[in-house]
């Protein structure tokens, strides 16, 4: 395995480690909105959070940056090889504008995604 690999398995794993990060952040946006009784509290918390995630996604997306220069290294070091393409592959295929709104409410409405979230709602309704 060379270094472009290397490299490549590292950020890959620390890009995913920020979108973790992401989603913990608004879960915890979530628990202020349900246990934090003052609103300007909760609505100071919550542009806390907004902003804590703002600067994840901003660390995540000079990681995948960085993803796209080792997979284009990939690519000519092995003479258009397609191992690690999955930044580069999704670049190339991303849906635009209805197509990637349309994307987003399919897996919305998928059982596992979906299940928790009227729940939610139904506790949020009922408090």
């Amino acid at each position: 395995m060379n270094a472009w690999h290397h490299e490549w398995l590292a950020l890959q794993a620390q890009h995913e480690r920020y979108e973790a990060l992401a989603l913990a952040v608004k879960l915890a946006a979530f628990a202020a909105v349900v246990l934090v009784a003052d609103d300007a509290l909760a609505l100071a918390l919550l542009a806390l959070l907004w902003l804590q995630e703002a600067v994840l996604k901003t660390f995540q997306g000079r990681l995948g940056d960085r993803l796209l220069a080792v997979e284009a290294g990939l690519r000519a070091a092995e003479g258009g090889g397609l191992a690690m393409q999955l930044h580069a592959d999704w670049q190339a295929q991303r849906p635009r504008g209805a197509g990637l709104v349309a994307q987003y409410l399919k897996s919305a409405l998928r059982p596992t995604v979906a299940l928790p979230y009227p729940l939610l709602m139904a506790l949020v309704v009922a408090i």
